[in-house]
């Protein structure tokens, strides 16, 4: 119900689908008796695109959560094992056309690589299956490790974890897959904007991680302020950025992690 829910009405919620669907209705009410109405929620779907597409509304909701984590301490010695959580491959484009298809966190993957080179002997899982709601046999882990192998990581280090559909199935099922032994230490990959919601979904699970954060959207706090040149920018971050305040709201509500707003944890 939990994934049903948030693949229907929490995608009918993000702001540009849900002024896009406000500006539909408006024009429906033009052609009725309440014309009046649907003028008013025309203008309003138009000036909340405008104000959101080039306004840094996005930078304010993804910038505490970038920063929540600092950059991974490579002093600490090399980890026993590195998960990289997808989301950056099109499973359906990639079946379609038989190869990888890519379409946004690739710095997910290319991190991965170069982790797994630097640490030869850490464990690699890449972890991801279909995140629609009806699945199909596409699954995101199989290309995931097809690029992993290409970038010349061996095929033998590489797990693929291919049930997931959610960021909390990963976490459940990537443990139950591995094991990791007490004293391990595993990094875990994602975007920086998703990883306060990715590291309190693995503590639950019970598989403490340390923070790897890739793929930032937005710069260091003086960036916060700043307008957006292309409207499409700032619908994509804000877009981003409320699906990743929903995921931790409706996580904390349903007890699925344990605080609003994961950080590092305290030693």
């Amino acid at each position: 119900m939990f994934f049903a829910l948030s693949k229907t009405i929490g995608i009918a919620l993000l702001p540009v689908n849900f002024l896009i669907e406000l500006g539909i209705i408006g024009l429906v009410l033009l052609a009725t008796r309440f014309a009046a109405l649907g003028r008013k929620l025309v203008a309003a779907a138009i000036a909340l695109l405008a104000l959101i597409a080039f306004s840094p509304i996005g930078n304010w909701l993804l910038y505490p959560l970038e920063a929540r984590f600092p950059a991974w301490d490579a002093s600490r010695g090399a980890p026993d094992g590195i998960i990289v959580l997808g989301g950056p491959i099109d499973a359906d484009l990639s079946a379609v056309h038989h190869t990888p298809v890519v379409r946004s966190g690739a710095d997910r993957i290319f991190a991965a690589a170069i982790l797994a080179r630097r640490y030869p002997n850490a464990r690699v899982v890449f972890t991801g299956g279909s995140a629609n709601l009806i699945s199909n046999d596409a699954k995101e882990a199989d290309y995931g490790g097809e690029i992993l192998e290409n970038l010349g990581v061996a095929k033998e280090r590489i797990t693929m974890e291919r049930r997931s559909r959610n960021t909390h199935e990963n976490a459940e099922f990537t443990k139950a897959m591995v094991a990791p032994k007490p004293g391990e230490r595993w990094l875990l990959v994602t975007s920086a904007y998703h990883m306060p919601r990715s590291v309190g979904l693995f503590r639950k699970a019970g598989f403490a991680v340390e923070a790897y954060p890739v793929d930032w959207r937005v710069g260091g706090r003086e960036d916060v302020y700043e307008f957006n040149k292309y409207g499409a920018d700032g619908l994509v971050r804000t877009d981003i950025g409320v699906r990743e305040w929903l995921g931790l709201i409706a996580y904390r509500l349903a007890g699925r992690i344990d605080e609003l707003l994961p950080g590092p944890a305290k030693d």
